[in-house]
């Protein structure tokens, strides 16, 4: 099966401006593009800046600049995502933090002069961390309310970018008790959306870190073309998460093998399993099948690997993974761009040439 990755909107769509939050302004500015659809292949996450990070003032603002946008361009991507959280964008009592939306404002203006699409991700919620014990956003109605909030404050700054640049992933990596909690909001917020962009296109992930094993649990709004389905795909976790402080084995010290046995010269049966391309091909099955069935268009938002403590097996698995996402036609973003961690390029801007090479690789 092969499936282009061309995502057609229509960007005539008469749109009415509705008031968000008590903060929130009309946009006054309509901003032009040279595409009239939503398109994209390959792209990079800009993370820990807005996102995960303690860096405010000149230090966030230096951390990403047009500069980088250049670059991101220039090295062959066509997208970026760009994940938000609450605490950089809002204070507790739901007053924009100015400085912070104009930042996002900014790096929309340099990807649109370089011709770039943007996924907007709110990435992590006061009331919802995807690795925190408690998350209130599923216990306390109000949190759900405040949640839409966002969301129209969002629209109401966000809604002057074209439908054929910018697309909104409402929330990253929900981690319900259940599915159906996720379906429930994932719907109402859809819907809330749908009020004030009819056609803006929507990004929309499974419960449970949108993992790729729980897509059959995932249900769509019906009878909505502008979304795009996304997955994360972090195995095997051995080799992409080696040593990682915030997981279980973070002091594993053992030999990470890829293709092949993930850990070598141990005899614990959840180190012997085999990974290979068939294998992670095979745990993408049920994304693409939902998209497929669907009819819808189908992205790899995030993927990478923590550290180069295997070099060999690094460049074997993002070389395994781009191959499958080139076949079945999945637009993807590597998580991500500048960082010590898993980032393609250091803060000196010197990139990691040979997994940029394959993530950039130009197919048909």
């Amino acid at each position: 099966m092969r499936r282009s990755l061309l995502y057609f909107i229509a960007i005539t769509a008469f749109v009415v401006l509705i008031p968000a939050c008590k903060n929130s302004k009309p946009a006054t500015e309509v901003k032009t593009f040279p595409f009239a659809s939503f398109e994209m292949k390959r792209g990079t996450n800009v993370a820990h800046w807005l996102s995960q990070s303690k860096a405010r003032g000149e230090e966030r603002k230096a951390f990403f600049t047009e500069k980088d946008v250049r670059f991101i361009d220039s090295a062959g991507f066509d997208h970026v995502r760009i994940p938000i959280d609450e605490e950089q964008m809002w204070d507790e009592a739901g007053k924009r933090n100015e400085d912070a939306f104009t930042l996002l404002d900014n790096s929309l203006e340099w990807c649109r002069k370089a011709e770039l699409r943007v996924v907007v991700d709110l990435h992590i919620l006061r009331s919802h961390h995807f690795n925190a014990k408690e998350k209130p956003l599923w216990t306390v109605p109000a949190e759900q309310d405040k949640f839409i909030g966002m969301w129209k404050d969002l629209s109401g700054f966000l809604q002057k970018w074209p439908n054929a640049m910018v697309a909104y992933e409402f929330m990253n990596e929900p981690v319900a008790d259940s599915a159906e909690e996720w379906n429930v909001l994932l719907a109402r917020v859809a819907d809330s959306i749908r009020q004030w962009e009819p056609v803006r296109v929507l990004v929309i992930g499974s419960n449970r870190w949108q993992s790729a094993s729980t897509f059959d649990q995932l249900r769509i709004p019906k009878n909505d073309t502008n979304i795009i389905l996304s997955f994360h795909f972090y195995e095997p976790m051995f080799l992409t998460h080696y040593q990682a402080s915030w997981t279980e084995f973070k002091d594993f010290k053992g030999e990470v093998n890829y293709p092949g046995q993930v850990v070598l010269n141990s005899k614990l049966s959840e180190h012997q399993r085999v990974y290979n391309r068939d294998t992670l091909e095979k745990m993408m099955q049920k994304p693409i099948h939902l998209a497929d069935s669907l009819k819808l268009p189908l992205y790899c938002g995030e993927f990478g690997i923590y550290k180069n403590s295997f070099p060999a097996s690094k460049l074997a698995w993002y070389t395994d993974m781009v191959s499958i996402f080139n076949e079945y036609g999945i637009a993807y973003a590597n998580w991500n761009y500048k960082s010590g961690e898993f980032g393609i390029v250091d803060r000196e801007m010197k990139p990691l040439q040979p997994v940029l090479d394959i993530l950039t690789k130009q197919t048909n």
